[in-house]
Parts: structure tokens; sequence; C-alpha cells
């Protein structure tokens, strides 16, 4: 007589397994890093305002053009000009505000035009180096012989007066800088394993270069450029204080600064507005750089 055999049981489903949660990606934790530091938000958030207001002047002051003799040099918080007028009877804060449109863009400008010229520069001197990297190192090493003031004004000068020329010379003085520390990040990357896997592949230098050493070299490079934006601001404002930048009647805060130098004695806090705002700008830039320089540590 055969056994009779168990019935087999019914097997239920696993439940499924709770997700994992997902790693942040890099950039996502540095906008996180950046959250956290107050003095990063607070500058992002200034520059901002700056810029919006720059952007937006036609529909927030009035003429920044507008002479009138009898309203010449009158103090703040003056009927009609919250901030006063300048020695031709100009608003003071429409040309504060729409001076931070030539600040702003011969703070940025100059150094982003570096960026590109020198991260290539330097991207082909790590990578190739031998006689290629000598060649442009020596070369750019000229500029170090002379300070960034004095080559700023060595070349403006050579140039002419006027904005074209300004941010050319500002161009010249940061492209050096900016090749350097392209160079060494791409010389330290070079010499990793994963490159040296990359060339035996078969892989060409350009597409190791798009592929491989970009996304290495670009966040240092971009850091770096971002602390010149304040050093770059305060240049070009010298060169027009000097009569070498921007050309009368357009406001700018380093020509501005020069034509109430007069007014220096009678109306202190009128003539120390435009340094007022270079120094806020600059400032904030700064602080801005060096928050973004913390949350892109890999270290934290």
């Amino acid at each position: 007589m055969s056994a009779i055999l168990p019935a087999p049981a019914i097997l239920e489903p696993a439940p499924p397994l709770p997700a994992l949660p997902r790693a942040p990606g890099y950039w996502r934790g540095v906008l996180r890093a950046l959250r956290r530091d107050p003095v990063a938000c607070a500058s992002a958030v200034l520059l901002l305002a700056i810029v919006a207001a720059a952007v937006f002047a036609p529909w927030l002051v009035a003429d920044p053009y507008k002479t009138s003799m009898l309203r010449r040099l009158q103090d703040i918080g003056s009927a009609g000009h919250w901030l006063g007028t300048d020695e031709l009877g100009r608003d003071m804060l429409a040309r504060l505000i729409y001076g931070g449109r030539l600040s702003l863009l011969l703070g940025v400008t100059p150094v982003a035009a570096a960026f590109v010229i020198g991260t290539s520069l330097g991207l082909v001197a790590g990578y190739l180096g031998g006689r290629v990297n000598m060649v442009i190192m020596r070369t750019l090493d000229v500029f170090y012989a002379f300070p960034s003031v004095l080559l700023a004004v060595a070349i403006a000068g050579a140039l002419g007066p006027g904005m074209s020329n300004s941010l050319i010379a500002l161009t010249l003085v940061f492209v050096p800088q900016v090749v350097r520390v392209a160079e060494s990040v791409t010389t330290q990357v070079r010499n990793l394993d994963y490159m040296a896997a990359a060339r035996m592949s078969g892989a060409g230098p350009f597409s190791i270069i798009r592929v491989h050493v970009l996304g290495n070299v670009l966040g240092p490079v971009f850091v770096y450029a971002t602390g010149l934006v304040s050093v770059s601001m305060i240049l070009g404002s010298g060169l027009s204080f000097l009569g070498l930048g921007v050309k009368p009647p357009e406001p700018e805060w380093g020509l501005m600064l020069n034509t109430l130098r007069p007014a220096l004695y009678g109306h202190p806090w009128l003539a120390a507005l435009p340094g007022v705002m270079i120094f806020l700008t600059s400032m904030a830039f700064n602080l801005l750089a060096d928050g973004i320089r913390s949350a892109m540590d890999i270290r934290r």
C-alpha cells in the first residue's frame, strides 16, 4: 500500500526588498553643503540682488545721465534723491545701479575668457609635457615678473583707454594664473592608473583629455577662477579711476570714485558710495568662492 505523501506547502511570494536610498550625486552634495553655509548663501543672495538691480535698472531708477547744476552734491536722504547727487547733479542711486553693469562686466568677462584660454593651454601643457610644457609655461612665466596691477596698467596704457582695451588687458593678466593651476592639476591626473589604461586601450590624446582629464580639471580651476572675479573688479575699477578704462559720462564705480574726489572733504559719505559698492561686491565674490571651495572638497 503506497504511503500518502503530504500536500506540498504553498510558498507565498517573498515581500519585496525595501528600496535602498540612492546616494546623492557629487554636485547634489556640493549644493547641499552650500545651503548649509550661511556666509556663502548670504553672499550669493547679495550678488543676485546686485545683478538683478543692474539688469532691471531701466525699470527701477531714473535716467543716470540727466544733469542739473542746481541740484549738484545733494546729501544722502535728499528729497527725490535717496543717495544724493554727484558733482553734476546726477542721481547717485541711478548711477550706482547702472554702474553695476559695467563693473560686473569688468569683473566677470576677463575671468571667463581667461578660464577658457587658460584651461585649454594648461590641459595641453600638462598632458603633453616635455618641450610643449616648457615652451608654454616658460613663455607665461614672463608675466609673473610684474605685479598684476602694474601689468594691467602697462597693457591698458599701451592699448589706450576704453572698455574693450581694459577687458583685453585684464584677460592677459589672468591667463597665466589660470594656466598654472590647470597645468598642475593635469600633471597630477596624467600619472594615475586609469589614464595609463585609457592609453593602452588605444584612445587618442584628444579623447583622453575630453573624457578623463577635463572633468577632473574643471572643478579646481573653476573654484580658483571664481576667486579672481573680485580681483578683476578691483583692477578694472582701478583702470577706470586712472583714466585707462571706462570713459565719462558712463556710470562705472571706479570712474565715479575719480570724479567724486573733489567732494571727498565736503561730502565724504557721498564720495564713498562707489567704494562701498566695490567692497561689498568683491567681498561677496570672495566669500562665495570660499564656500564653493569648501563644498567641493572631496574629503568632506
